[in-house]
């Protein structure tokens, strides 16, 4: 596919990547909790070691050449990014707990902390879109946390599959996969984690 079509799936792909996605995610994950929206620091402190800190490695390694671009295209590059993400995403934790930070915080990260470690395992030997967790994952929390009002949100998760698809980032049935990964395996761990955690 080419033309307009193109240019709205890269924007969608763009807009919608995992870095962004969890920051805002992180950003809200002290709601809650009392204290919000005065709490976001801390989720912002969250996004500096879940998504600042892998991105600047990414970017580095571009630089060097040792990763092809920023969405890490090359299945065979992305057990070492994600390896580092995971020990970044555990010195979050742990600086998070130091300084007392809100327990949602911390309960956000550790969720995604499982999905990281799957997507460690799984891309070793398939290449599940990383986009289509973020965004699936991101999008049910957000109603599970709102209430059925932000309901709409989950047209979002088809339109950046749709977009992974057309750009040839990824099949059909790894953004299936991958949507169904973040919308229940990680969802679901936030879910139980708050449960048993606040």
């Amino acid at each position: 596919m080419s033309g307009p079509w193109r240019t709205v799936a890269s924007v969608l792909t763009e807009a919608f990547q995992p870095p962004i996605v969890v920051t805002a995610l992180l950003l809200i994950s002290p709601a809650i909790e009392p204290g919000f929206p005065g709490t976001m620091g801390f989720g912002l402190l969250g996004a500096l070691f879940v998504c600042v800190l892998p991105l600047a490695y990414v970017l580095v390694m571009i630089r060097l050449g040792r990763i092809t671009d920023h969405h890490v295209s090359d299945r065979r590059q992305r057990p070492p990014l994600l390896w580092l993400a995971l020990i970044s995403v555990l010195a979050g934790v742990g600086v998070l707990q130091l300084i007392g930070g809100p327990m949602s915080v911390s309960v956000m990260i550790i969720a995604l902390l499982g999905g990281i470690a799957v997507l460690a395992v799984v891309s070793a030997f398939w290449k599940m879109s990383g986009h289509a967790s973020a965004i699936a994952a991101a999008a049910v929390i957000t109603v599970l946390m709102f209430g059925p009002a932000w309901l709409p949100l989950l047209v979002i998760v088809p339109a950046v599959g749709w977009s992974r698809v057309v750009l040839r980032a990824h099949t059909l049935g790894q953004v299936v996969a991958g949507s169904l990964f973040g919308g229940t395996v990680i969802a679901g761990l936030w879910w139980l984690l708050r449960e048993w955690m606040l």
